[in-house]
């Protein structure tokens, strides 16, 4: 199948017609699109609690009207678009999710408001105020266009290791019902589930928030606009979540906070704490389960379509669910095909090349090994990458940037280990003979002043009179990481 856009971009399907349809004949995929998802949902429980958000609470019913109404705005967009969405973690998110997938179209949250990289425009409008959706009153007719469930539905940003991020498209059945499937496993016999996500519905974590627990299962979203650990604590005990998902930095300090006010939040409703987003390390793992009291499920998963999980991480990262993904090493590396594969990357026919095998497989850039129970073990990331709190920064994107400062004359951007956050990102440069030591105020100056994100900036700085190279010529990143853990008090 391809599939293009209004802006020129075109979409292919890299897994085959054949098996994307024995998929759904296999009942692993509704075949459904997901507002006629939506939209069933809204008709069987009209008064039930969608989204709970820091302004509320709000019913489907209502929630359909207000994406109605936005969609009514949207008239002039449908099957042929991508409409960017640039809006607070809220049910203002929610509404513009689903009012493109009203009109047909395909949604993408934009990271800090815009696309970064080259290649044709994505996107035929950006959404950033759905105000006149949620305060106006009354009805809006709205007929809802037919779309191919095996057509695009959502696009999930991810920066991995490229030096701009990674744009994956998913059509409706992959999303409700490859990654649907593993959500369903994960709320373990729930049959109306009501998840407390900490994450960003922007985020390829968070993105089942919308598509997954509301469309296929009718449940109840609660989302904050920006994590707090106390906060976050107060929503489990006023709103009675059954599943609170988010990175495991997030759930640590949940955890601490619990433990100093055990006796004035209930967290019995909770029937687990998912993680997703970094390496869930041992301790962190005992911590959330003495807090909690309850399984925590760690899920070993990204937006380029690999998905397992296990509530028992110390053990490996879980069994492949064919209703999710299959999975198989090859060469080492560990690879994934099934109902939750993407079409492919947009507008990168180089990441195709890349990071797609013939058949569809996606190869994830990770190392790991089957034991002989079936159990999947990941040994470690091919991938250069930091992950801070669940957030993963590429080196190579900062260090391309700051490779341009006119007084630097190496660079490279390296992790330091962190209690709290798990990694944060150092910067270590050698300057250019005759200038003066950056400091690292004006080192994230310039790199803000180029468009590098907030949450990519370098948090430490070692300068160094020239950097370390291994026998290769290369930079020795593993001196150079070591350098910068003694220099700033990090244990290896």
């Amino acid at each position: 199948m391809s599939w293009t856009s209004s802006t020129g971009v075109v979409l292919r399907d890299l897994v085959p017609a054949a098996l994307r349809r024995s998929w759904v004949a296999a009942g692993y995929c509704p075949d459904r699109d997901l507002y006629s998802l939506f939209r069933a949902r809204v008709s069987a429980h009209p008064l039930r609690t969608a989204v709970i958000d820091d302004f509320g609470s709000m019913d489907y019913a209502s929630l359909d009207r207000a994406v109605r109404r936005l969609a009514t705005l949207l008239r002039g967009y449908g099957p042929s678009d991508i409409i960017g969405i640039d809006l607070p973690n809220g049910r203002e998110g929610v509404v513009a999710e689903l009012a493109v997938a009203a009109v047909g179209a395909v949604a993408v949250h934009l990271p800090d408001g815009h696309l970064s990289g080259g290649g044709s425009p994505v996107v035929s409008t950006v959404i950033t105020d759905v105000s006149a959706a949620l305060e106006s009153e009354g009805d809006a007719p709205w007929s809802p266009v037919t779309v191919d469930p095996e057509a695009p539905a959502r696009i999930l940003v991810s920066s991995g290791s490229e030096a701009a991020p990674k744009l994956v498209a998913y059509s409706h059945n992959a999303f409700a019902g490859g990654r649907g499937n593993y959500v369903r496993a994960v709320h373990g016999g729930v049959a109306v589930p009501r998840d407390l996500v900490l994450v960003p519905l922007a985020s390829a974590f968070g993105s089942f928030g919308v598509a997954i627990t509301l469309c296929r299962f009718g449940g109840t979203v609660m989302l904050m606009r920006r994590f707090d650990a106390a906060a976050a604590l107060r929503m489990v005990g006023e709103h009675r979540p059954t599943h609170v998902f988010g990175v495991p930095t997030m759930l640590r300090r949940m955890a601490a906070s619990l433990s100093a006010v055990a006796s004035t939040v209930d967290t019995s409703s909770v029937r687990a704490v998912v993680s997703s987003g970094d390496v869930l390390t041992p301790e962190t793992l005992s911590v959330v389960r003495a807090a909690f009291g309850r399984p925590v499920i760690n899920i070993y998963g990204s937006s380029d379509g690999v998905n397992c999980h296990t509530s028992t991480p110390e053990h490996g990262v879980g069994r492949p669910d064919p209703a999710v993904t299959d999975i198989r090493v090859v060469d080492g590396e560990i690879c994934a095909l099934g109902p939750m594969t993407p079409l492919c990357y947009v507008d990168a026919p180089e990441l195709d090349e890349r990071h797609r095998l013939p058949g569809g497989w996606v190869r994830t850039g990770d190392e790991g090994y089957f034991d002989a129970d079936g159990t999947l073990h990941v040994v470690r990331r091919l991938k250069r990458v930091v992950i801070r709190g669940g957030y993963t920064i590429s080196p190579a994107e900062v260090e391309l940037v700051l490779d341009g400062h006119p007084g630097v004359a190496e660079v490279v951007c390296v992790p330091i280990p962190d209690r709290d956050l798990g990694e944060r990102l150092c910067a270590c440069v050698a300057m250019r003979p005759g200038h003066r030591p950056l400091s690292l105020v004006q080192l994230t100056a310039f790199l803000k002043e180029r468009g590098v994100s907030r949450r990519k900036l370098p948090e430490r700085l070692v300068v160094l009179p020239e950097l370390p190279l291994g026998r290769t010529g290369k930079v020795c990143l593993r001196t150079v990481t070591r350098l910068a853990a003694e220099q700033h008090g990090a244990a290896l």
